[in-house]
């Protein structure tokens, strides 16, 4: 085989094993505090993250879900477990149910509750209340 060739395959190889696929029943390792807040003068959900989740920590992952197109002009999306009918904010699951994404600026139109998968670095939210406890930065759609 030609030395490109053998090249070319060890490139795709890493490129391919630095994603892991990671699924909702992944992202439920993870308990919640109740605790007040001054800064807001309410009581959210803190959040502690079991092993398994920050092993993941600053690593890519794909993830497969509902797109919630929440406010396009501001770039703000979330990818949820359950259709927008159901989502976290709407009654059912919890916290652990969302993922905010940091959209890289080229992504496509997207429409409310579209099944996607979506590539990006996981971050873990430990206390800023204004965003999602799960936030995937340099997210984009994954095309297979």
């Amino acid at each position: 085989m030609p030395k490109f060739l053998v090249l070319l395959f060890l490139l795709f190889s890493t490129v391919v094993k630095s994603q892991t696929e990671i699924t909702w029943y992944t992202l439920d390792d993870v308990t919640f505090t109740d605790k007040y807040s001054e800064e807001a003068q309410g009581y959210y959900y803190y959040p502690n993250f079991g092993g398994s989740v920050k092993a993941l920590e600053g690593k890519r992952v794909l993830l497969k879900g509902y797109m919630l197109v929440i406010d396009p002009t501001k770039n703000i999306y979330i990818l949820s477990r359950y259709p927008y009918a159901s989502c976290f904010f709407c009654g059912s699951g919890g916290p652990e149910s969302i993922v905010e994404l940091q959209l890289k600026p080229d992504h496509p139109k997207f429409k409310m509750d579209q099944i996607v998968t979506i590539s990006g670095i996981l971050e873990l939210n430990y206390d800023d209340i204004y965003q999602c406890n799960y936030i995937l930065g340099d997210a984009e759609v994954h095309k297979k």
